[in-house]
């Protein structure tokens, strides 16, 4: 299988994640959740009680920070400092400490430095994340940017914490999501936009398996997915 490196970028809510995974599975790629490094950081900076407005603190964090993926599973788990927190990652807590860690240039710079060896040392790899197409591999050979209205993005994150039995409430869930919107889009580096040369797919209409179905059909078109699952 030719070398690609597959990125998929889009707002909170859209999905990214889980159908990152899914096309990865369906192409026999690797898989780079990269705003789980993010997450990270944030959790890491929870469990120090640091104040999230300061960057410098922030940037403490982030240096304190090893964060490794186990490649032996898939989807990789997420090592922090030696310890899987893989299912930590997902709390509106851990999500909101996140979003601050996101607009702080410095853990920004250092993260990408880590994503682009990661790029390096796995050839066919799907990453998803906020600045995988424009910023982090700008020479990705297929980009994708999901988008979907700000009202299904919060009724989907909703769903997805009523799930996990937590106490919330929708419309906080939808002003939260909206300010973080306004961070990822408007911060000084690397804002929230699609690549140039992006497909932009709007999934607010679209269920998983569909939005799954439509990139794995560009990908292969493409020339993706051509090696053979282990």
């Amino acid at each position: 299988m030719p070398r690609m490196i597959i990125t998929i970028d889009g707002p909170a809510g859209t999905g990214k994640s889980s159908v990152s995974r899914l096309v990865a599975e369906r192409l026999g790629c690797d898989f780079l959740d990269t705003g789980a490094m993010y997450r990270a950081v944030g959790l890491e900076a929870l469990r120090r009680e640091i104040d999230l407005t300061n960057r410098n603190e922030l940037m403490m964090a982030a240096r304190a920070c090893r964060i490794e993926f186990d490649w032996t599973q898939r989807p990789p788990r997420v090592l922090l400092n030696g310890g899987d927190v893989t299912d930590q990652l997902r709390t509106d807590r851990v999500t909101e400490a996140a979003s601050f860690v996101a607009v702080v240039d410095g853990v920004r710079a250092l993260l990408v430095q880590q994503q682009q060896r990661i790029g390096a040392e796995h050839p066919n790899l799907v990453t998803e994340g906020r600045d995988q197409g424009t910023v982090v591999f700008p020479d990705a050979g297929l980009k994708f940017f999901l988008d979907a209205s700000l009202e299904e993005r919060a009724r989907r994150r909703f769903v997805e914490l009523r799930a996990k039995h937590e106490s919330v409430d929708y419309w906080k869930v939808y002003h939260d999501m909206e300010e973080r919107d306004r961070r990822d889009r408007t911060r000084s580096v690397a804002p929230l936009r699609p690549a140039a040369d992006a497909v932009v797919i709007d999934t607010t209409s679209l269920s998983r398996d569909a939005v799954v179905d439509r990139l794995v059909e560009i990908a292969r078109e493409r020339g993706a997915g051509t090696r053979k699952l282990p």
